[in-house]
């Protein structure tokens, strides 16, 4: 048996990357190529485990699958598991993904479009919940979550995107994109596609390594502050990114410095005075994608617009010089495959002739 240990946070990287192919349990089977060249099959049965460290093993591929909302949709379709999608929460909107992922996405049942309500996600028919939520079921989770129990009784397994679910219970600063990685290597080995895993984890690693590359060997004294405006969370009492979330990851890897690094978990509702006491180089206008470029613009127009017209805000420094990034809010702080395209976008604004 091979067990494929799901762990969050940097501990990813640090055990053996246990979810990446080639970290195997020593007996020198698994991931080499087959006799034909082509990567072997999966080698059931695959265990992942949640936070807390409890097992969930597949003795087979799931074949109906129900995701809470569009990350899990989004790393699913990407890996060429999408038939296997019956339903999901929080849908991506129309236009948000690239392509033929957008087409797919949009055949998708709609089972709601926030958290799934318990009675119709246990009647879903699914044998598997991919959960993006924190909940844990201890306190802070996605509202009336069914129980492990619940869950057993109905035949789904239950995991989790431990990149998002278990980050802010993490005993470490989200630094790299390691943990988004596992997760896409994991769903990989639990639906049987972990060769289409490996090579979208290698895409990723490529275009970080180039970043991290570049701009390497820029003193952290000396690399741009950075604030991730939230402009759809509110512009009452902003929103900061903390150190445990993704978007964290993201700008560090970019080369820039989260004004609010500082912050323990994953988000924070912060006053307009520490902004300003923080006063960043560079704001990214976090705008949730429209469903079309003409309405996106207009919505980070509108982000702009306030944060230069409101008497709080337009003395920063990053306002007065126009120093602005309109980069959607998902691919930012929702764990996926564009992570690793925002960290390049990023790096190519703020070290422009270094990133290519």
């Amino acid at each position: 048996m091979r067990s494929r240990m799901w762990w969050g946070g940097t501990t990813a990287v640090v055990l053996c990357t246990l979810l990446v192919a080639g970290c195997g349990d020593g007996d020198g089977g698994g991931d080499e190529a087959s006799p034909a060249g082509k990567p072997a099959a999966v080698d059931y049965p695959v265990t992942v485990t949640d936070c807390m460290g409890a097992r969930t093993t597949f003795s087979e591929a799931p074949g109906k699958i129900v995701t809470s909302n569009a990350s899990s949709l989004e790393m699913l379709l990407r890996l060429g598991a999408g038939d296997k999608v019956i339903g999901t929460g929080f849908p991506p909107g129309k236009g948000s993904l690239p392509g033929e992922l957008d087409a797919q996405a949009q055949k998708v049942k709609v089972l709601s479009q926030s958290v799934i309500p318990k009675e119709k996600l246990l009647g879903s028919g699914a044998d598997l919940y991919i959960d993006t939520f924190a909940s844990m079921n201890m306190g802070g989770g996605m509202g009336d979550a069914p129980t492990e129990e619940e869950f057993k009784a109905a035949g789904i397994k239950h995991i989790y995107l431990k990149s998002t679910a278990c980050a802010a219970q993490s005993e470490s600063p989200m630094t790299d994109l390691s943990a988004v990685e596992a997760d896409i290597t994991s769903l990989g080995e639990v639906t049987g596609t972990d060769a289409e895993a490996k090579e979208l984890v290698d895409g990723m690693k490529e275009k970080v390594d180039a970043v991290r590359t570049a701009v390497g060997e820029t003193p952290e004294s000396e690399r741009p502050t950075y604030f991730f405006f939230d402009y759809d969370a509110g512009t009452k009492q902003p929103t900061a990114v903390c150190n445990r979330q993704i978007a964290n990851a993201v700008i560090t890897l970019a080369g820039a410095r989260n004004v609010f690094a500082d912050c323990d978990g994953d988000y924070k509702q912060v006053g307009w005075e520490d902004v300003i006491s923080r006063n960043p180089d560079w704001i990214q206008l976090g705008v949730r994608d429209r469903g079309s470029e003409a309405a996106n613009d207009k919505a980070f127009d509108e982000a702009r617009k306030w944060l230069e017209n409101n008497s709080a805000t337009k003395g920063l420094k990053a306002v007065e010089e126009g120093h602005f990034l309109r980069i959607g809010s998902e691919r930012t702080t929702i764990a996926g495959v564009e992570n690793a395209d925002t960290v390049e976008e990023i790096a190519k604004t703020l070290y422009p002739g270094k990133v290519g």
